[in-house]
């Protein structure tokens, strides 16, 4: 993975303007890496819009940010078009989602109709105008923030767009420390001001490439389907985990591997993720609400009760794929050791033959094969 460390200095640098959120932090990016949006959920004045700000800037993207009210209009946020006397043509005029990094403030204290134009743009990445049809430059993340849904001048997002958030990151207040911090830098300057770039769209776009790449083994698509099968016939539960839900998961493990070193999805990037991924999907019914019953707490029901894959050995002769790898990091060795092998026989005469060992995706070990070797002076076969 080549831009792993460069993944690592993006944090580090929003770090610098919120503290004490190193989970929220990671939250937020793995969701950017994976190529989804965000909403942030929490009370005012808990960082939620620096967090946004400081992503753009570590990042160097173009960014716009709408404060959401009542008297927003989807025009301004799609675009509009009009009408240029000169030339007899109507001129279309951009609206604020025509950005890399698009910051709705507050979303849920505008009307529906303007949350609504939101949709086509989260979900395509593209936006229509007067029957024309635009894309929005590339990369492109939506991060909302929003209110609890009990604050005067609120309403609550329509359940088909909050499907479209591929994470629901909640903040909360910062510890003691953190706070402390928060005090001593503000005296030395905003703390927004400290975040410098360090990566660029082209490299945010290599990154989600390489994310796309990360390998997952099938026992984890099982894992992923079981916990969204799981989540729909829980009695509590009025809706469960869509397909769409399914697809955010997995895109999510991708992203926590690919942030841990890894080019392979192991069992607790999925429960180290399932939180952000369902909170904001799950609603409770009205008996499980009357009972007390919480989305948290059905969320670590479901990681508690749906069995969770245990990787084997590598292969029978105890060799590792790699740090706590199993079955999952075998399979994925076996795809780069398949390609190093096509590589070598694609070296052409003059080279000598030597075995490797392939992995099943059950993590079982295959015959050894043949496997060229660059050598100069085109010496005979030689074996294990």
């Amino acid at each position: 993975m080549q831009y792993t460390q460069q993944a690592a200095a993006v944090t580090a640098e929003v770090n610098k303007a919120v503290q004490g959120k190193q989970q929220t932090v990671n939250t937020i990016w793995m969701a950017m890496l994976a190529g989804g949006h965000v909403l942030i959920e929490d009370i005012p004045g808990v960082g939620k819009t620096t967090l946004a700000l400081a992503f753009a800037r570590a990042l160097d993207l173009k960014e716009s940010r709408v404060q959401f009210t009542p008297d927003v209009l989807p025009s301004d946020l799609v675009g509009f078009s009009v009408y240029q006397k000169e030339t007899g043509k109507f001129v279309y005029h951009a609206g604020a989602v025509m950005c890399n990094l698009f910051l709705g403030d507050e979303i849920n204290r505008t009307s529906s109709r303007t949350q609504s134009a939101l949709l086509e743009v989260m979900e395509e990445g593209t936006v229509t105008v007067d029957g024309t049809t635009r894309p929005v430059p590339a990369p492109f993340t939506v991060i909302a923030t929003q209110n609890p849904i009990g604050a005067a001048g609120t309403q609550m997002l329509p359940q088909s767009q909050l499907d479209r958030f591929m994470v629901c990151a909640v903040m909360g207040y910062p510890d003691e420390e953190a706070e402390l911090a928060i005090l001593a830098g503000q005296s030395k300057g905003r703390l927004l001001d400290r975040v410098r770039p360090v990566a660029g769209q082209a490299d945010l776009l290599a990154m989600q490439q390489e994310v796309s790449t990360v390998f997952v083994h099938e026992l984890m698509y099982r894992y992923i389907v079981a916990l969204a099968q799981a989540s729909r016939k829980d009695p509590r539960l009025a809706v469960g985990l869509s397909p769409r839900a399914t697809l955010a998961l997995t895109s999510m493990t991708r992203a926590a591997a690919y942030l841990a070193g890894r080019d392979f999805v192991a069992p607790q990037d999925v429960t180290a993720v399932f939180d952000a991924v369902a909170r904001h999907r799950l609603v409770l019914n009205d008996q499980a609400r009357a009972g007390g019953e919480t989305v948290d707490s059905v969320m670590q029901d479901l990681l508690r009760t749906v069995p969770r894959p245990r990787p084997e050995k590598a292969d029978r002769h105890g060799r590792e794929a790699g740090p706590g790898a199993g079955a999952f990091g075998a399979a994925a060795a076996g795809r780069r050791l398949s390609a190093q092998a096509g590589n070598g026989r694609a070296a052409g005469a003059g080279q000598t033959r030597d075995t490797e060992r392939r992995f099943y995706p059950d993590g079982s070990a295959a015959q050894p094969q043949p496997v060229a070797h660059p050598c100069a002076c085109g010496a005979a076969e030689r074996r294990r």
